[in-house]
Order: C-alpha cells, then sequence, then structure tokens
C-alpha cells in the first residue's frame, strides 16, 4: 500500500519551504521532496543574499511585494532573526521612467535624483543619468531565509527524486526513487525540472532554464567605511548590484545575462564570457571595488516566456514556476498563494480592506493557450 499524505510539495527551495510552512499552517499533513538537499549547488535558491524591492515598471508587482514584505516580517518574528536587511536602492537607466511611474501609482515611496546628487549622497556608485532612490528596499540574507523556512517545514526528505505524477481526479500519486505516494494535492515547484515532471502528467507548462553567473568583489581599500546601496540599471543590459550581510563584499551580476542550459547538465565553473561583461558593468558603476571578483558563483533562472511567475491549479496539482530570476522577494508570499490554490485560504478573516492571499489571475497558466 502506497503511503497517504494531505499534500505533497515537490522541491526544496524557496517556493516549496514557504508552501510547506503556509500548508502546515493551515493544519494540513505535508511532506517536502527535495531530489538532493535544501540550498543545493544546482538549485536555484542557493546563495548569501538577494535584493528585495519594490520597484518594478509593472505597478502589478508593487501591491504583492508590500504584502510579500509584510509575510517576511513575520517571519522574522518566528524565526527570531533579522533576514532583510533595510538598504537604500538606487535604479537608474532607460526604463526607469516606467518604474518611477509604476511606484507612483501604487503610492509607493521613492525620490528622483540628479547623476550629481546621487553620486554626492552615494560616492560607491557611479550612476550613468538620474536615479531612482527607493527607500524601502533591502537585502535578503537568502541563505538565512532558507533556513528558517525549512525549519519550520514539518517534514522535508532530502534525496528523494520525483519520477512520475499522475492526477486521477481524486488523488494524485508521486512516484519516487523510494516508492508512490498517494495525496490529496500535489505542489510541484521544482525550479528548472518543474517542466519536465508536469509534462509527464500531462501538463504543458512553458519554460527555458538558463545558467547564470554572479560576483562577489572587495573594496579597493580595506580601511573604507563606504556605506553602499543596492544598484539596479534597469534596461538594456541589466547590471545589477547588492551588498553582502555580514561582510565587506559587494554581489553583482547581470539578470538574464546568461546562456540556456539543461537543469540536469548544469558547469559550476565560471563562464568566462560572462565574467568579462560582469567585470565591465564593475568598473562602469562601482568605483570603490576592485572589479576581479574575489569569488564566482553560477546560478540557474527557471524562466517563463514572458519572465511573469506562473501561480495555477490543473486539477490536482499545484504550480509555482517561472520565477525567472526575480521570485525570491516574493517568497513567503509565493507559498501563501500556492497553499490557498491547494487547500483554501486561512480559516481567520482577514482585516477589512486587506486582500486575500490568492494569486492574481495573470499568472495563471491559461495566459499561454
Amino acid at each position: 500500500m502506497s503511503e497517504r499524505r494531505d499534500v505533497v510539495v515537490v522541491g526544496g527551495g524557496l517556493l516549496g519551504l514557504a508552501a510547506a510552512r503556509s500548508v502546515a499552517r493551515r493544519g494540513r499533513d505535508v511532506v517536502v521532496l527535495e531530489r538532493a538537499e535544501v540550498g543545493h549547488p544546482g538549485g536555484g535558491s542557493k546563495g548569501s543574499c538577494r535584493i528585495f524591492r519594490l520597484g518594478y515598471d509593472d505597478a502589478r508587482y508593487v501591491a504583492p511585494a508590500r504584502r510579500a514584505r509584510e509575510l517576511w516580517s513575520e517571519l522574522e518574528s518566528s524565526a527570531g532573526e533579522r533576514l532583510l536587511h533595510p538598504v537604500p536602492q538606487l535604479t537608474f537607466g532607460e526604463q526607469m521612467p516606467a518604474v518611477r511611474d509604476a511606484l507612483h501609482q501604487a503610492g509607493a515611496p521613492c525620490e528622483l535624483l540628479s547623476a550629481e546628487q546621487a553620486a554626492e549622497r552615494f560616492p560607491g556608485v557611479a550612476a550613468d543619468g538620474p536615479v531612482l532612490l527607493e527607500p524601502d528596499s533591502c537585502v535578503i540574507a537568502a541563505d538565512r531565509a532558507l533556513a528558517a523556512l525549512a525549519g519550520a517545514a514539518p517534514e522535508i526528505r532530502a534525496g528523494a527524486r520525483v519520477t512520475a505524477l499522475a492526477d486521477d481526479g481524486r488523488r494524485v500519486r508521486v512516484s519516487t526513487d523510494a516508492g508512490d505516494i498517494n495525496a490529496g494535492v500535489a505542489i510541484v515547484c521544482a525550479g528548472p525540472w518543474t517542466a519536465g515532471l508536469l509534462a509527464a502528467a500531462g501538463i504543458a507548462v512553458p519554460a527555458e532554464a538558463t545558467q547564470e553567473q554572479v560576483a562577489y568583489l572587495t573594496p579597493i581599500d580595506p580601511g573604507s567605511a563606504l556605506q553602499m546601496p543596492i544598484f539596479v540599471h534597469y534596461g538594456g543590459e541589466f547590471p545589477y548590484g547588492l551588498p553582502v550581510p555580514g561582510s565587506r563584499r559587494y554581489k553583482i551580476g547581470i539578470h538574464h545575462g546568461g546562456p540556456a542550459v539543461d537543469p540536469d547538465r548544469q558547469d559550476q565553473a565560471a563562464d568566462e564570457a560572462l565574467a568579462r561583461r560582469i567585470e565591465m558593468a564593475a568598473r562602469q558603476y562601482l568605483v570603490g571595488f576592485d572589479p576581479r571578483p574575489a569569488v564566482v558563483e553560477r546560478c540557474v533562472y527557471d524562466n517563463s516566456p514572458d519572465t511573469d511567475f506562473i501561480v495555477d491549479r490543473i486539477g490536482n496539482v499545484v504550480i509555482g514556476s517561472g520565477t525567472s530570476g526575480h521570485g525570491f522577494k516574493f517568497g513567503p508570499l509565493l507559498g501563501e498563494w500556492l497553499a490557498a490554490l491547494a487547500i483554501g485560504p486561512p480559516r481567520a478573516a482577514r482585516p477589512a480592506g486587506q486582500p486575500a492571499d490568492l494569486p492574481p489571475t495573470w499568472l495563471a497558466l491559461g495566459r499561454f493557450s
């Protein structure tokens, strides 16, 4: 007889762990199946830090980001540690006006600075035009956030490789190399492996994995007390950077800069072409740092065709996919959305005027039909 569970979560990255926590808080039995281990080198959730920001060129993301910030605070309280470190952000580039308009539309705070004003206030970053100062940005201690979510998950089975899914309309059979699990609902959020798993269950999810690269830089002057902001060059080539919590290092990368990759054939060695592009960006924008990296790290993106998330339910299978390199900031909210699709919103009523944690319809899989 196969094992029976209320909910099986496939994937122990940020989305899977956040979903499991939200399901457990609703009083349901849940197990997380992770093909390797939490934070493994080939996954998209590894690494020291990520950016939390409200600034998007699409106003539809601003309100969910604000809600995610509330949920991060709740996680910090329950974990008993700071996970988000407030750091001002400088946004510039050709799409910056669209980001400013989206923030204004959503009523989120921001301040427009000239390049000269920005240089005076933030001498460590050399902007190439007008700058939007976003005061509510943060650096997420990603490794600690992942550990906090893992600590809140009731059961995680590391090394449990899912081989097939089958939904008979009543329950889902989740086949693993250690046996089958019969679940009321399966939540599949296995990063770049999601599309392949769901294809075997007859669910077509458009996706492409790319292997990105980031560099960790050190200050030219080791004694410098330079307080570094986050920066995002929005438009064209998309370099970004952020200070590493608890370190003098600074992380820099190029968003969507990497090549397509088979997630089962990742190469963790540095890509020389990407390294040159990142070094050029560091020389241009980070005047106080040695552009030659102290450490290089590869990471995988799970991309949807339009770079928006895919959050939906098909039969008894809930899908969390296509985070496209910008999903980490929404982690606890994505977990709430996935849990709500699996078993419904929390029983406790939300305060009047506060939206329920259900995913917006524009993130549904049907938009690709």
